[in-house]
């Protein structure tokens, strides 16, 4: 039960700081403006040898969600670390030091207060991991796991929504700045 919690807690770790460190709805059937933009974040993150942003993520789980302002979220801050293909480190500052780190064939999650490194393979996180180098790689292959669509907004919107569905995530919102399609 323990086991199954931490990669619930990884899964989410990984996802959420993804979702909230990336600082009329039209879906993908042939429209020119959500191809420009992918076309845009492909040609902005495809050359990169590697990045390092910060990141700020917030858990509200459903019944948290319910209660509304009653109940404070999980916060944290720190670093997420990419070099492609598959290495990524999510360095954990705030509320307590933790790091995740995968070369994509093993995953290690290190807590500094226990001291305690707790090793899986990569493959049981895989979804996810896939999911960031294709983000972090410009969004190449994104049709292949996702059915996408485009919202503007002040930047532009991209709902990237599993397809198939994932039993623990409906759907993954990216901003992409105008003119730069910095994500």
């Amino acid at each position: 039960m323990k086991k199954l919690f931490k990669k619930l807690a990884i899964t989410r770790i990984i996802l959420l700081c993804l979702i909230l460190s990336l600082s009329g709805a039209v879906t993908a059937g042939g429209n020119d403006r959500l191809s420009a933009v992918l076309d845009g974040v492909l040609k902005r993150y495809s050359e990169l040898k590697g990045m390092s942003v910060s990141y700020k993520r917030e858990i509200i789980t459903k019944s948290m969600a319910m209660l509304g302002d009653e109940v404070a979220s999980d916060t944290a801050t720190g670093t997420i670390i990419f070099t492609p293909p598959h290495y990524l480190a999510i360095e954990q500052e705030t509320p307590g030091r933790e790091t995740v780190t995968t070369d994509g064939e093993t995953l290690w999650y290190y807590i500094e207060t226990k001291k305690t490194v707790y090793e899986y393979p990569a493959d049981s996180l895989g979804r996810e991991i896939r999911l960031l180098s294709e983000i972090f790689s410009g969004l190449s292959n994104v049709y292949d796991s996702f059915d996408v669509e485009l919202e503007e907004k002040d930047e532009y919107s991209l709902k990237l929504v599993p397809n198939p569905l994932w039993e623990d995530m409906d759907h993954i919102e990216l901003l992409v700045e105008r003119g730069t399609y910095n994500i």
